[in-house]
């Protein structure tokens, strides 16, 4: 079972390749691309034009678990939300790695860089910067700050990165995205919408010792995993969880 998924209301695995020059986005290699996607996991068959430079083919959405891939003429996406296991998402994730360099002519040359990360989404309906900043300054010398009489916080998004290696070419980011403006707080009036959690393992291209795609995925995959069950769950998700709870 996936373990993450009790932590949360939707839980994501994604890989990002970002590329240093412009992805092909003709329509004869678009297609053949999603069609070869589409062959390995027939239930992807929602398929759609979003601009003029992006495509995306997912499952249906319905059901609450769906993989999805996109292109776009800098970036290829992949991912897969809420999966059963963890190993459901990495098939998904590897094997459009696997089909994209002979649809996409695709190579380690003109690869900026590759994400592979995990997100959490938390539904709340209330101040999001007031909930994230109670749950992860609590003991800190930022706490004073979010306890001031009568101040109410408007935004509190922290983001941190770390090198992984002494060449940097690791990297891991933490990030957290609110969805609370102004004028919500100003009027207490707060739509239900969800604070997400996202956790990065970026290994840059060029000096990596990995030969594919797949190959780099599970490595970065296996450091996001250590990372995330050791230090991202007991010291942002859990905390961020009980903060949410006790305010519903």
């Amino acid at each position: 079972m996936n373990s993450y998924a009790s932590l949360c209301d939707d839980f994501g695995v994604s890989t990002y390749v970002h590329g240093k020059l412009e992805m092909p986005t003709g329509r004869e290699t678009v297609l053949h691309f999603f069609e070869a996607v589409q062959k390995v996991a027939p239930k992807m068959t929602e398929f759609e034009k979003r601009s003029d430079t992006e495509y995306m083919l997912e499952e249906d959405r319905e059901s609450g678990s769906y993989r999805w891939t996109s292109l776009d003429h800098r970036r290829l996406s992949a991912g897969f939300v809420n999966p059963p296991t963890l190993e459901d998402a990495d098939q998904h994730n590897e094997r459009v790695l696997e089909i994209a360099p002979y649809h996409l002519d695709l190579n380690g040359m003109q690869t900026e860089s590759m994400d592979v990360l995990y997100y959490f989404d938390f539904l709340y309906q209330g101040n999001h910067d007031e909930v994230v900043a109670e749950a992860l300054t609590s003991g800190t010398p930022l706490e004073g700050l979010v306890q001031v009489p009568a101040a109410r916080v408007l935004h509190y998004q922290p983001t941190m990165m770390l090198a992984l290696d002494d060449a940097c070419q690791l990297q891991a980011r933490l990030s957290i995205e609110t969805r609370t403006n102004a004028y919500q707080v100003r009027t207490n009036s707060f739509s239900e919408s969800p604070v997400t959690v996202y956790f990065t393992v970026r290994q840059f291209w060029g000096k990596q010792p990995f030969k594919s795609f797949a190959e780099s995925y599970h490595n970065q995959r296996r450091v996001l995993d250590e990372l995330v069950s050791t230090y991202v769950v007991p010291q942002v998700i859990n905390p961020l969880a009980k903060a949410i709870s006790a305010k519903q």
